[in-house]
This record gives C-alpha cells, structure tokens and sequence, in this order.
C-alpha cells in the first residue's frame, strides 16, 4: 500500500490548482496586487459562480487569500506558497524525496 504524505497531497491540489488555464489567468491577474471579486468577474467575462469555483480551488491549495471589506471579498497572491511550490519543484527535479522517508536500498 502507498502511503500519502502530506507533502505529496498538498503538492497534488497546488498541481491541479495550477493545471486549469481559467486559474492561470487569476494567478496572472493576481500577481499584480490584490484584486477586487467584481474587477475579476469583469476582467475574466465570465460568471460570479464559475469564478467562485476557480477562486475556492485556488484557496484551497493554498495559492491565493482573501479578505473581506463590506460587501466585497478581495483577493491576493500567498507568496509563501508560491515559494514552497518552487522547492516542492527543485526537490522533484533534484531527484529529492518529497516522502521524507529513507530512500530505498534495492
């Protein structure tokens, strides 16, 4: 049986936060400041719901935070994870375990 670590699972829902050209775009978007629901919602030409989806699947990987300011939510880069995905990614490309377990001896 594999054992998943938590490294490994949050680095499975970074990874499919990442691989949707809809998320992309926010993260794009978002890297030049926080940013206001409405102004995404008009900037992407898309619905409140779609975009809600795509910002939950952000937030839960970790990628992106919110805040609330009266009626509206605003949203930002984690540049704390952005960094812990790059060494997430170092570490794969180094050949590095990411399982933090003891490297096998066959």
């Amino acid at each position: 049986m594999v054992t998943i670590t938590p490294i490994q699972l949050q680095a499975g829902q970074v990874f499919h936060a990442l691989s949707d050209p809809t998320r992309l775009e926010l993260i794009q978007r978002l890297a030049g400041g926080e940013q206001c629901v409405c102004d995404l919602t008009d900037a992407l030409k898309t619905g409140q719901s779609r975009l809600s989806f795509h910002l939950k699947v952000l937030k839960d990987a970790g990628l992106i935070r919110d805040r609330r300011e009266g009626r509206w939510m605003y949203y930002a880069l984690n540049e704390e994870a952005f960094e812990e995905a790059a060494e997430l990614i170092r570490m794969l490309k180094n050949g590095d375990s990411v399982t933090r377990t003891a490297k096998r001896r066959c």
